[in-house]
């Protein structure tokens, strides 16, 4: 039997529903232990490990690989989430960029840098998740945990515009995906504040003019627990407005030396 299995999981899956996917497709496998190695958000796509059997026992020695994303950045608009699964703000400004500022903002984010935790993580502050403490106004009550983040590098790639109605069609579209959770559940965070986030989301149409949206493309290398939606969010407060990672899709895992991967998953 194989060690593990690398899966693509899909927009508005959670690891736990992309892994259980898969193993009902497998049905040698039903006796034996499965689990994925490393965290990747709900609205995020890409490529997750799980590890079979015996394999399940190494899973700390897999936690720590390096990662690749490619990810989308919306400039103008921010959440307090850094994605489109957030409550949003607008900066009603439109900005633009030029090649040597945007290069210069970029090498500004690669090497080591101590950060803190997002707010919307399942880093652990006084025994409670962070993203908890969020939704029930508690974070002051602690101090945000802090962590040293690597960016090796990244690349721009490109950028494209997008219409209002052509972003909300999107971000309508994207809003759909999100994880349904049919069980009327008490746990904190179980729904995602859907409602909350098509209300805010609403709200943000009614008062906006027809315009055009920048969307910059980036391939980031980096160390494991890089938060590419924290990530996008400094990259618009370094370009003087709000910003939000419109897509996150992890294209690679294992160990990378200086621009190679001596290993990948």
């Amino acid at each position: 039997m194989e060690p593990y299995v690398v899966l693509e999981k899909k927009v508005g899956e959670t690891p736990l529903m992309a892994m259980e996917t898969w193993k009902r497709s497998r049905p040698d496998l039903k006796n034996v232990p499965v689990t994925y190695a490393g965290r990747l958000d709900p609205m995020a796509s890409g490529k997750l490990l799980v590890l079979l059997g015996e394999e399940c026992k190494k899973k700390d020695s897999y936690l720590n690989l390096d990662k690749e994303y490619e990810i989308e950045v919306l400039l103008d608009i921010g959440s307090d989430t850094g994605d489109a699964l957030g409550l949003v703000t607008y900066s009603n400004l439109e900005v633009r960029t030029n090649p040597k500022m945007l290069a210069s903002i970029l090498k500004n984010e690669e090497g080591a840098h101590m950060r803190s935790y997002p707010a919307f993580s399942s880093k652990p502050a006084g025994g409670i998740p962070l993203f908890k403490r969020a939704l029930m106004g508690t974070l002051d009550e602690v101090e945000t945990p802090e962590h040293m983040e690597v960016i090796r590098s990244i690349k721009y790639t490109g950028s494209y515009t997008l219409s209002t109605d052509e972003l909300k069609k999107g971000i309508e579209e994207y809003l759909e995906k999100v994880p349904k959770n049919d069980e009327r559940s008490k746990e904190v965070g179980a729904d995602f504040r859907i409602h909350d986030v098509r209300a805010s989301w609403k709200e943000l149409w009614s008062g906006m003019r027809e315009r055009e949206f920048r969307v910059l493309r980036l391939r980031v290398s980096c160390g494991s627990g890089s938060y590419m939606r924290t990530l996008a969010g400094r990259i618009g407060e370094a370009l003087g407005t709000k910003s939000l990672a419109l897509s996150i899709r992890r294209t690679k895992l294992g160990r990378e030396w200086n621009g190679v991967w001596l290993k990948s998953y």
